[in-house]
């Protein structure tokens, strides 16, 4: 058999020179870790993680009609994405089963960016063509001519502050200043520090960084305030490295702590669940309508046509039925974590679920978990907090209790 061959990012000779161990990932050959996951994901909480996201899609989509054909392709609201804001969605088929779950970013009054997953980006972009047809818009592939990297942590503004240098000052995208706006960079132009101040959750804007034409997104998959930065895949190994250049001149916040951490994929999916965040092939699937998941949110059924809105109309009336499920947060005690696949079973020993995610949280210290579960009752689907379940795992059934999600919060 052939062996089947993977994709390296543009920084894959920087992470073999930092000491990565690597894993396979949605045809990628990415770094899992590069020293202990657990402390990757302690430096994200504490202070900041680098992560090399060049593995995700990159799909733009241009032209007059390209909000129009979002809109008919997806399940969010595009006509109503202001410039320089950004929106989680989702892609469905015809049965209301999630094909992946995306990021679109408004770049301008006729370009957008859809970040799909890895594993769906081919699927991803071979629908967005197919929908987008009679649509007065194109639909370009930039995934392997694109790079993404992500400074996440409560010193990620501290950071890049240096390393952005200046960017569109689109008005949706910021928060009001607090003093008189900085000068010196341009008619419509923010220097970089009251960019990285100002820019909103959930927006993004172009800019420079590092000498480099970047697109500067406020978003992230970590539960902790970031910035993602969108550049040219030729840019990427001097972009981390005037980052990591720029972090190691900062004081450390305690002791000998490094101010910025090489982070992986291990870190990335602790942080991200502690976060009650979603995983493609775990609480996201063909098999699932996104309010299986209970992200019924991101469908704007109030749209008057989408692909897939037959059957989300059918599915949102069928809430609480039998054979639909419902995303559900559970937390244990000691040490023992319920896995993926675990059946999660009720008081009186009937099998209600199974874990889609689960582990030992290093910021809590306790185990918990993502499980899609059979509605509590029909009229009320979602599970009461505190209910007691307990998870099998390996035939010893674990304790755990509903709780509300996220399982972490960040301090504001």
């Amino acid at each position: 058999m052939t062996p089947v061959s993977l994709h390296r990012t543009p920084l894959h000779s920087v992470h073999t020179r930092l000491g990565a161990s690597f894993t396979d990932f949605g045809g990628w050959r990415m770094p899992l870790r590069y020293a202990s996951d657990i402390a990757e994901h302690r430096a994200v909480r504490s202070s900041a993680g680098i992560f090399d996201l060049s593995h995700m899609g990159e799909i733009g989509v241009s032209g007059p009609g390209a909000l129009a054909a979002l809109d008919h392709a997806l399940t969010g609201a595009m006509g109503t994405l202001a410039v320089g804001r950004a929106r989680y969605t989702m892609i469905v088929d015809a049965s209301g089963g999630v094909i992946d779950d995306l990021i679109v970013y408004r770049v301008c009054d006729e370009e957008l960016l859809v970040v799909p997953n890895a594993s769906n980006r081919d699927r991803v972009a071979a629908e967005l063509m197919v929908r987008s047809e009679g649509f007065d818009c194109e639909v370009a592939d930039l995934s392997l001519s694109t790079a993404l990297l992500a400074v996440q942590g409560p010193r990620a503004q501290e950071v890049l502050r240096g390393v952005v240098e200046s960017g569109a000052a689109m008005p949706a995208a910021l928060r009001p200043a607090a003093s008189r706006a900085s000068e010196g960079c341009g008619a419509d132009v923010l220097c970089g520090d009251e960019l990285l101040a100002r820019l909103r959750y959930y927006a993004a804007v172009r800019a420079t960084a590092a000498g480099h034409s970047v697109l500067l997104a406020r978003t992230g998959y970590t539960g902790e305030d970031g910035f993602e930065v969108f550049c040219n895949a030729e840019d990427a190994e001097d972009l981390w490295d005037v980052i990591s250049g720029n972090a190691a001149a900062l004081a450390p916040a305690s002791g000998n702590e490094a101010v910025l951490t090489p982070c992986g994929l291990a870190a990335r999916d602790s942080l991200r669940l502690e976060a009650g965040m979603p995983l493609y092939g775990h609480e996201l699937s063909a098999e699932l309508t996104p309010f299986d998941a209970s992200l019924g949110s991101v469908v704007a059924l109030s749209k008057p046509d989408f692909v897939g809105r037959p059957a989300l109309v059918a599915r949102a009336e069928h809430q609480g039925r039998p054979g639909t499920r419902v995303l559900v947060a559970l937390a244990g005690e000691g040490r023992r974590a319920a896995r993926a696949g675990c059946p999660v079973v009720g008081a009186d020993g009937t099998e209600l679920g199974v874990v889609t995610s689960g582990l030992l949280s290093p910021t809590l210290g306790h185990p918990i978990a993502l499980a899609l579960l059979a509605p509590y009752s029909p009229q009320e689907p979602a599970w009461p907090v505190g209910t007691e379940l307990s998870a099998d795992v390996r035939g010893r059934h674990l304790p755990m209790r509903v709780v509300a999600a996220p399982f972490y919060k960040r301090t504001r």
